[in-house]
């Protein structure tokens, strides 16, 4: 299967167009159409339709593999241009809002350094297709467990931090004179849905059994000081990392006293680091 005739295909389905897709990649309409018909005729069924256009069935089912057959592809790509390039200046570190713990920030490099706040479950695509030179990624785990990330690529992972978990409540709330909560009685609570600036609910009815966690408000971004001034506005609670939940005016931060998880943060790269990089993941681990 011709991985350019599957970049076309995966570019129509998403722009939903002949046309905007042949003007997304710089191909005439006629090109686009032509490796349409290639791709179809190689696999022997019909994957589009075309007034509307959507994929068939089957195209459904090529869509589910061709995402992670593209980013492998530019994964491997981006790794072996890395071993070829001359060393470069500078360092991109890619991380999640409450990956960024103080441990991470105190020894960023002085000068020469892009930090770019990404949604978490899109750093490991980015460490591996050469986008970002390391990722920081995070969420809940046992203690001394790893976080399960998606297989996007071969990728080296270290644990650098784990820290308690705190449930962030308005300092009016009835619980906030507690001094630990436990997560089953809150699964029916208020809740804020911000999967890119706290720890999603995901995370939280994965340890509470698969259940509960029910959104009263959804914030898509991914700025922490918007989240906890939701949460001191009563909108809902959040769970945090202990470090970013402390002194956030208008609310109260109780630690999460069962289950026994912790905020875990890792460190992602490829096998073939360099100059500030290196030296970053070295510190990094060393401290871990």
């Amino acid at each position: 299967m011709d991985p350019h005739l599957l970049r076309t295909y995966v570019t129509v389905v998403r722009l939903a167009s002949f046309s905007e897709a042949a003007r997304e990649l710089g191909y005439t309409q006629s090109a686009v159409s032509q490796h349409i018909a290639a791709l179809e005729q190689d696999l022997g069924t019909p994957l589009l339709t075309r007034r509307p256009v959507a994929p068939t069935p089957a195209g459904e089912r090529l869509l589910e593999h061709a995402d992670p057959l593209l980013l492998r592809l530019d994964a491997a790509r981006a790794d072996v241009l890395r071993m070829a390039a001359a060393p470069a200046h500078g360092l991109t570190l890619a991380a999640a809002p409450t990956a960024l713990v103080p441990r991470a920030v105190a020894v960023l490099p002085a000068a020469g350094v892009t930090v770019r706040v990404l949604p978490r479950d899109e750093i490991p695509a980015a460490v591996a297709t050469g986008t970002t030179d390391l990722g920081l990624v995070d969420g809940l785990a046992a203690p001394s467990d790893p976080l399960r990330l998606p297989d996007v690529a071969p990728l080296i992972t270290h644990g650098v931090a784990e820290e308690p978990v705190c449930v962030l409540l308005p300092a009016t709330h009835p619980l906030a004179r507690r001094r630990g909560l436990r997560l089953g009685d809150l699964a029916d609570a208020r809740w804020l849905d911000a999967p890119d600036a706290g720890l999603p609910l995901a995370h939280l009815r994965a340890a509470n059994g698969g259940h509960g966690f029910r959104p009263a408000l959804r914030y898509e971004g991914t700025d922490v000081r918007t989240l906890t001034a939701l949460a001191a506005a009563g909108h809902g609670l959040t769970l945090l990392p202990g470090s970013v939940a402390t002194d956030v005016p208008g609310t109260v931060s109780v630690p999460l006293a069962h289950p026994r998880v912790v905020h875990r943060t890792e460190l992602l790269h490829t096998g073939s680091l360099a100059g500030a990089a290196a030296t970053l993941a070295g510190v990094l681990e060393d401290r871990a």
